[in-house]
């Protein structure tokens, strides 16, 4: 009998740093491998060199932008532009909900 794996991240995750210069800044998830995710906000870390983080440096967060998880996965292409709109609008979100 296997037991299936279990991920806490996927492409499209906004995810937030636990440590380093980058701590509580907001992230995307663009890239992973069995080590490490590999990350990106458009404007600091942009997409062409995302920065590599371990999984236990990451907070994640239950929302997955559908959009930029489908353009990643089936290889379309992509702006930074994109990326900081998307975690803007969640930070935007997030705000709103905190606020009621």
């Amino acid at each position: 009998m296997e037991i299936g794996v279990i991920f806490l991240y996927n492409i499209g995750q906004i995810v937030f740093s636990k440590c380093g210069r980058d701590k509580g800044m907001a992230f995307m998830v663009v890239d992973m491998d069995e080590n490490f995710l590999y990350i990106a906000d458009g404007k600091l870390r942009k997409l062409s060199k995302p920065k590599k983080k371990k999984f236990k440096h990451i907070q994640a967060v239950n929302k997955i932008d559908p959009e930029i998880q489908k353009k990643i996965q089936n290889g379309l292409y992509l702006k930074d532009s994109d990326i900081r709109t998307a975690l803007k609008d969640y930070i935007k979100e997030d705000a709103e909900n905190a606020d009621s």
